[in-house]
């Protein structure tokens, strides 16, 4: 993951031999050769999509593929942290060490609740906060109207995918995590969060950074700390952030970094957008 822009890339080298040093470990090891049972532990997946997203980022610039400043930003879940970066709230390397004291704290929370989460298709949102009310479970991210995710004890869980298919749910699908994110059982990690934060250097955003907990722009450093402390156990409301950008005029969404799953979301959400996904060397040739 990252490696062809490692090699060929400047920029994007500078971004990987950072995240090397402020870690304190060979995160670009880890991402260009594994072990996979490495980088699918939190505590170094989380690091590991913010540097490569950033590295992409950062090479899609240096090749004069980003010349423009854009009306918003956003970032699903830890991808928030590579928007405050890209938005000038936080530095390179105060959000690296934020995620990473971030990916521990949700790690051990992990251990402590033994949580997970499942995806629910098919329903309206109204319905399945009645079957998680019904189930004792968690709302975690709205991806879609109709395709919410789910958190909380296995069992509960369990529960509330039963309920989901006696009320239609087209598909339910279990999710192999190691802990309930952006859950209440995620509230152990916000007093360490705080605690970071707290001796963390924070910036208005130069670009409104719309926020995952609220669905509205972060303008303030103010809104940016009180976006990082709650967001670990607060539901992402990406559609709405999404549907937020759209009607303020966005009509071209760049997603940087591995994957392409929000690229897709946003196909759904804002009907002919013109979507551009940058995650290896060859997708920035291709767009400069």
């Amino acid at each position: 993951m990252g490696r062809d822009l490692y090699d060929a890339s400047a920029a994007a080298r500078q971004v990987f031999d950072t995240a090397d040093r402020v870690l304190g470990y060979s995160l670009t090891t880890i991402c260009f050769e594994g072990p996979d049972e490495t980088l699918r532990q939190t505590e170094y997946t989380q690091p590991a999509i913010f540097t490569t997203s950033l590295a992409c980022l950062a090479a899609a610039i240096e090749a004069g593929r980003i010349t423009r400043r854009p009306a918003f930003m956003a970032g699903h879940s830890l991808g928030e942290y590579s928007a405050l970066v890209a938005a000038g709230a936080l530095t390179l390397e105060d959000g690296l060490s934020l995620l990473s004291r971030r990916a521990e704290l949700m790690a051990e929370a992990g251990k402590q609740t033994q949580g997970t989460l499942a995806a629910i298709i098919g329903l309206e949102e109204s319905a399945v906060l009645d079957i998680c009310q019904a189930a004792d479970v968690d709302v975690c991210n709205l991806n879609l109207p109709a395709q919410i995710v789910i958190g909380g004890p296995p069992a509960r869980v369990e529960k509330a995918l039963e309920l989901a298919k006696e009320r239609g749910a087209s598909r339910v699908q279990p999710l192999n995590v190691s802990g309930a994110f952006h859950s209440r059982l995620m509230r152990p990690a916000i007093e360490g969060l705080r605690s970071a934060l707290s001796t963390t250097p924070t910036a208005a955003p130069a670009v409104p950074v719309v926020a995952n907990a609220t669905a509205r722009p972060m303008l303030s450093a103010d809104d940016v700390c009180y976006e990082l402390e709650v967001q670990v156990a607060s539901a992402v409301h990406w559609h709405e952030s999404v549907t937020l950008m759209a009607a303020g005029g966005v009509e071209t969404f760049q997603e940087f970094g591995p994957g392409r799953v929000l690229t897709g979301l946003v196909k759904r959400i804002v009907a002919g957008a013109t979507l551009q996904n940058i995650a290896t060397l060859k997708d920035v040739s291709a767009n400069s």
